[in-house]
């Protein structure tokens, strides 16, 4: 690990995070709740939050995709989504459910402005973001696709919508 210059976790801890976070609402595969916690150790989430459902370390299930990431990221349960919302709203938190609707900005168009900080919610692999959840963002991304499926894993979708936001946001680090 020396060799390639990685963070101990406590240097990791102490230093500056991305202006972004994770919300996870209703997740039901715990190895995506372990790639969600990889991928925000790889580029420096603020947070992970799991809601609902979602799972919660320490499982053996969560690890063996975070490879250790729920020890180096910050991370808290809320029962309710709608409630941690409103709590992020006050702490000015623009929230932004990642989904397909009518109304949504298309990845490639999300401008995301310097210092501001963004929650991500990633909805239910079968479900989607709650409906009550989408009224309550700010706005909707939706990652562009060309075939059939029109949809996405989770994991996979936490890491482009978290790549994406860091190479526009990139001149903070």
């Amino acid at each position: 690990m020396a060799q390639l210059n990685r963070a101990t976790i406590e240097e990791f801890k102490s230093s500056e995070k991305s202006d972004f976070c994770f919300i996870l609402d209703n997740i039901r595969s715990m190895n995506n709740i372990g790639s969600v916690f990889r991928t925000s150790d790889a580029f420096k989430a603020s947070a992970v939050y799991l809601c609902g459902i979602t799972a919660k370390p320490p499982h053996r299930d969560i690890e063996k995709t975070a490879l250790g990431a729920t020890e180096s990221v910050v991370w808290e349960y809320h029962e309710n989504t709608l409630d941690l919302i409103q709590k992020l709203k006050k702490e000015n938190w623009t929230i932004v459910s990642i989904e397909q609707v009518s109304e949504s900005i298309l990845l490639n168009n999300f401008s995301p402005k310097l210092g501001d900080k963004y929650a991500f919610i990633m909805g239910n692999e079968v479900f989607g973001v709650d409906e009550e959840v989408v009224k309550q963002s700010d706005f909707v991304l939706e990652i562009p696709q060309f075939g059939t499926k029109h949809s996405l894993n989770v994991s996979v979708t936490a890491g482009i919508v978290a790549w994406d936001f860091i190479q526009k946001t990139l001149e903070k680090f």
